[in-house]
């Protein structure tokens, strides 16, 4: 799973399931939430209610590049970096 970018020790993944809409993971420490890209809702997994807020904030400014990167990784490129949260 590529990694696209890591801010506050959350690190976000995506995986391109073909028959799933777009997603990607945001693993922090043991925890790990599964969000939609195209509505910005989590659709999985548990964390602490902060880091989901930080997440989602993070998601809602790169919402473009994460629709371009899951593209990407659908045509089996590597996706860029996203620039993390600051």
């Amino acid at each position: 799973m590529p990694v696209l970018a890591r801010f506050y020790g959350i690190v976000i993944r995506m995986l391109c399931v073909r028959h799933l809409p777009a997603r990607f993971s945001a693993i922090y420490e043991n925890a790990e939430l599964v969000v939609e890209v195209s509505s910005l809702r989590i659709v999985g997994g548990t964390a602490p209610t902060r880091v989901a807020e930080l997440v989602l904030e993070w998601a809602r400014v790169h919402q473009r590049e994460l629709v371009e990167a899951w593209n990407r990784i659908r045509r089996a490129e590597p996706p860029p970096p996203i620039a993390p949260l600051i």
